[in-house]
């Protein structure tokens, strides 16, 4: 049996503005406004939808396959 993938949003904490455009359109609330500078992802919670990646305007988030 091969390792288990699951996807998951990724944000490029150095070039986030804290838009919040990310954390409005999660339909699962996984990502929030860290200490109003940056956006942080809730692994427990992203299902790597790729919702955030396509409204964020800075292009920073990447959805990726991570061991499960």
């Amino acid at each position: 049996m091969g390792t288990r993938k699951k996807r998951r949003a990724v944000v490029d904490a150095a070039a986030c503005v804290a838009c919040g455009c990310c954390a409005k359109i999660c339909p699962l609330s996984a990502i929030r406004i860290w200490r109003g500078i940056r956006a942080q992802v809730d692994p427990e919670r992203c299902v790597g939808c790729g919702k955030c990646a396509k409204e964020c305007p800075a292009s920073i988030i990447e959805i990726q396959e991570v061991e499960a």
